[in-house]
This record gives structure tokens, sequence and C-alpha cells, in this order.
């Protein structure tokens, strides 16, 4: 069993934090674009406990590799930092993962797509996500609380309010608040970003 321990915050100027994690020499692991898929089942009973199921197909910018992952994210611990179970597994074929997820039950619900610069400073993941009509956000991940805060303070986003939510969460809100019924939201269907 894996604990996933996070961080998230919107950030209001990338090209600064960009240039916060060069100076700080952190590495720069690559950019991804990710399709993530979110099902759940008639009664939305993941959702209404709190907890996540996901097919995420992501590639490497250059289109050269794909990596496809089922994940399972259970209910979050009460707190500002997201602190949660979390267990992922790899698959070959996301059709027939879908067609597994299917034969269960549980039906897609949200896809939307999401850029991520990757980065890793001290002993943490930092990732810059850019998704469709919502913007830019940064999330650090690591092994504790603490040296999350720690990075957070570094990049000097130790101001910055916290969010619990996660992406799907507030993508479902964005579309909701809109009356917006689509059940997918790409980076084509968004002419300003």
């Amino acid at each position: 069993m894996i604990i996933e321990i996070e961080a998230k915050m919107r950030v209001k100027d990338r090209a600064g934090l960009e240039s916060m994690l060069r100076s700080l020499q952190a590495d720069c692991v690559g950019k991804v674009i990710q399709r993530n898929i979110y099902f759940d089942d008639a009664t939305a009973g993941l959702r209404g406990s709190d907890q996540g199921l996901r097919i995420r197909i992501e590639q490497t910018e250059d289109g050269s590799q794909t990596e496809v992952t089922l994940t399972h994210k259970g209910p979050r611990a009460a707190g500002a930092i997201k602190v949660r179970q979390e267990t992922e597994l790899s698959v070959d074929d996301p059709e027939r993962a879908t067609q597994l997820l299917d034969a269960l039950g549980y039906r897609s619900v949200l896809t939307f797509e999401k850029r991520r610069d990757r980065w890793r400073l001290d002993e943490c993941h930092v990732e810059i996500d850019t998704l469709p009509h919502l913007g830019c956000f940064l999330e650090i991940e690591g092994p504790s609380k603490e040296t999350i805060l720690a990075v957070r303070q570094k990049l000097g986003m130790a101001e910055s309010p916290l969010i619990t939510k996660s992406y799907a969460s507030l993508m479902a809100a964005f579309l909701d608040e809109r009356g917006d019924a689509r059940d997918e939201v790409v980076f084509a269907d968004v002419t300003v970003e």
C-alpha cells in the first residue's frame, strides 16, 4: 500500500516558478501530456465517498513513449496537505482496462487532458500542471508533510492557499457551474489558455 502525500496550489507566475526551480538547481525530468479518464458507478458511490478510479494515458511531449496506469485513490485524511492511500498498476491496453471496469459496473464519467512539467527538488516530485479552462497549478509530492512544506517554502509558494480538491473535482465543478454537460475536456476545445 502506498500513501500519497501532496500539496497543490494555483500558480499565478509560471515563468517565475520555473526560474526559481532552475535557481535551486532542481532537475527537470520531462514533459508529458496526460489523458485522465475517471470512472464511477451508477450511484456515484466513489465520488460520494471521496474516492477516485482513473485510467491515465500519458505520452511524452515528443510522442515517443506512452504509459497507461490504472489508479484507485482512497478517501483523503483531514488536513490541508492531501494524504490518501493510492493503488496504481501499469496496464498495456486502456480499452481493455475500460472493458474490465465496465464489466464491474464502473462507467467513464469525466475525461480531461493535462500538460505536466516534471521536476525533482530535494526528495520531492514537483509538477507544474496546466489544465484546459482551469489554468496552471503546482503539485509537490514527497515522503512527508514536513519535506513538502520545506520545498513549498523554498519555491516561494508558502503564502499560496493549498487546494485539497482533486483535478477531477475542480473540473466537474467548473462544468457544473456553467451548466456544461460535457464529459470530456481537451485542449483542442479551448481557444485561450
